[in-house]
């Protein structure tokens, strides 16, 4: 009996992100916005040298919360910047280190996204991250990245559960293979288009003559507006949509989009690149509410494009992609930020979150039916 009454317990205390796993993914029910093909894992993680790690709080009847963050490449950061590219969709958002990456156009640490009074405290785990490393015992400044979204409707947010330790942990655990979707990480205590919302991921591969590149994408979902998926009206034809009547619909939110490519891009291009990304957002139902913080970052991971620390020459020679060769890249952008918001949706569940409050999950059954009602999946 004892023994039993263990395994019980050892049940109730399984993180809470293994739940989300029960769920599956939008493209094994047969929803594939575009044309182009995923990677491997159809993730983020599809970008050679990225890496994903995540932090899930589901504590007692509060905390509803975590972070995740993402690795650029498995080096030094600090040492080995990455070019990147940021544009702000709608800037009603607490990121940071934003200023850095749209004046200098590189990062120099891990990205970290996480719920909005707990930004300030992960971005000073990142700081203490990057000097603890001992090849930067030098150095005497560093620009975190930070992304954020309020979580605080499900999530105890003025406590701000997130710790130093927690922002170690999601680095030192991350991974470059599948990525957990749903409620995790900073997605823990979200919620999208009228149902939870959390982490997704998707990626695409373009063919070999139009440069055989990858882009991956990572979304952190936490948004209002008029669900469609596909193009069928999904919110309205399950009556939960902002301005309906008759459902309560709390349309601010924010969304964090983290763009990875192998392309050897300019930050300039980066830029472009992420601003393409926020056609998927649109495509989906969102946009951008006043009270959202809408921010999309983009890094190239190709090697002879990082930005060392303390170089020895004045010029730099790098490998660059035209721009009349950039619309391939736009088109897998587009795609896989689309694909990576349905997947934070449909691989999420139910939750109930502080002061009993509960948000359901987009409902599966029903929603198949809309789509096939407007013939937009694969059966």
């Amino acid at each position: 009996m004892t023994r039993l009454i263990l395994v019980g317990l050892l049940l109730i205390s399984l993180p809470f992100q293994n739940s989300a796993q029960e769920r599956q993914r939008a493209r094994d029910l047969g929803i594939k916005p575009g044309i182009l093909t995923p990677g491997k894992y159809n993730a983020i993680t599809d970008v050679a040298g990225v890496s994903v790690g995540q932090k899930t709080l589901n504590i007692g009847d509060s905390i509803r919360t975590g972070v995740t963050v993402i690795l650029p490449h498995q080096g030094n950061l600090f040492k080995e910047k990455v070019p990147a590219g940021i544009f702000v969709g709608n800037g009603f958002g607490k990121s940071i280190g934003t200023t850095q990456i749209e004046e200098l156009g590189n990062i120099e640490s891990p990205i970290a996204l996480t719920n909005t009074l707990n930004a300030f405290l992960v971005a000073n785990a990142l700081v203490d991250y990057t000097l603890s490393i001992p090849e930067n015992s030098k150095i005497r400044s560093v620009n975190p990245v930070v992304g954020e979204t309020n979580d605080g409707w499900l999530n105890d947010i003025r406590g701000r559960h997130v710790t130093t330790s927690d922002v170690f942990e999601a680095i030192n655990t991350s991974s470059t293979k599948e990525v957990l979707e749903g409620n995790v990480g900073a997605g823990t205590g979200t919620n999208t288009l009228g149902f939870k919302g959390g982490i997704g991921t998707s990626s695409r591969v373009l063919p070999k003559s139009k440069g055989g590149y990858t882009v991956g994408v990572l979304v952190q979902t936490n948004f209002g507006g008029i669900l469609r998926i596909n193009g069928a009206p999904v919110g309205k034809e399950l009556d939960t949509y902002y301005m309906a009547n008759d459902v309560p619909y709390q349309v601010d939110g924010s969304c964090m989009i983290i763009i990875a490519t192998d392309a050897p891009l300019s930050s300039r291009n980066l830029q472009r690149l992420a601003r393409r990304s926020f056609l998927a957002f649109g495509a989906v139902g969102s946009f951008s509410s006043n009270g959202s913080g809408d921010y999309s970052i983009a890094f190239s991971t190709h090697k002879d494009t990082r930005i060392p620390y303390d170089a020895e020459s004045i010029e730099k020679t790098s490998p660059e992609v035209l721009n009349d060769f950039m619309s391939p890249l736009f088109l897998a952008v587009f795609e896989a930020t689309e694909e990576a918001i349905y997947n934070s949706m449909f691989m999420a569940e139910d939750i109930v979150g502080q002061k009993g409050r509960q948000m359901k999950a987009l409902p599966i059954k029903e929603t198949l039916e809309i789509l096939d009602k407007y013939k937009a999946r694969e059966n």
